[in-house]
């Protein structure tokens, strides 16, 4: 079943969106060379509890850590630990809380330092495509029409998308209905009705799109070897329009799509 939430609800999951907001612009801050995963996770953990929440994806079917700290070609489900980061990397940064019986979700890919210039185009496609997704969440549209627009526009880039992890509905438990794939064609699925809330999440990597998880049985990596990047945001159905509730403001390039 796919949960319509009231403006009360809707309320209480902007604010558990908004601490995530605020605990990942910290960690952005905090990404640099010589910087550990375990210190990323430490510092989040911190912030999170001191926020009177919990982490969400600590003990969540055993995973051990706060957040999900993907390094390279490390598409998702990154455990943090002592792995030092270098100039150059990227990481990508995966973090929900648990806030008043509600759930907060979103991501974002850092560059660490100065990185090279086919690693930012896969960042900013990325994140772009992200955005390309939010536009098509409106009223009576259908599922399979977000991640058609991801797809599209990551794919005229020339890179790829993967198939084997999807966005998801949000709200009183973590993963909720609907799925939603960043790929496909359009036209297919639930329709979007007012009050859906969405976590939006392309991974997106600079080659092929298969990946493979390594034996600690979290670690998604690309088979190839390829860089991945991974942006999330977590979005309502509106009749006004997409409303992001884990940013801060709406980047003025998206003038069809309001936060909170």
């Amino acid at each position: 079943m796919i949960a319509c939430r009231s403006q009360n609800e809707l309320e209480r999951l902007r604010t558990a969106n908004l601490l995530v907001a605020q605990v990942l612009a910290l960690l952005k801050d905090a990404v640099a060379p010589g910087v550990t995963t375990a210190a990323l996770d430490a510092l989040a953990e911190r912030a999170i509890r001191e926020a009177g929440a919990l982490p969400a994806f600590k003990g969540y079917h055993g995973y051990p850590a706060t957040i999900c700290a993907s390094v390279n070609e490390q598409v998702v489900h990154g455990i943090p630990s002592a792995r030092t980061l270098i100039d150059g990397d990227i990481i990508s940064i995966d973090l929900g809380v648990l806030l008043d019986g509600y759930y907060g979700d979103a991501a974002v890919t850092v560059p660490v330092g100065r990185i090279a210039h086919e690693s930012a185009a896969l960042l900013r496609a990325t994140e772009e495509s992200l955005w390309k997704g939010i536009e098509n969440v409106k009223v009576g549209a259908r599922v399979s029409d977000i991640g058609h627009a991801v797809q599209k526009h990551v794919e005229a880039h020339g890179f790829s998308v993967v198939r084997e992890f999807v966005g998801h509905g949000v709200g009183t438990a973590l993963h909720e209905e609907p799925q939603i794939p960043n790929y496909g064609e359009p036209g297919r699925g639930p329709r979007l009705a007012e009050g859906m809330v969405l976590a939006i999440e392309p991974m997106v990597n600079m080659g092929k799109p298969a990946i493979k998880v390594l034996p600690d049985g979290w670690t998604a990596v690309t088979q190839d070897g390829s860089r991945s990047a991974h942006f999330e945001h977590t979005v309502v159905v509106s009749l006004a329009g997409p409303v992001v509730l884990s940013a801060f403001e709406t980047p003025a390039r998206e003038a069809t799509v309001r936060s909170w």
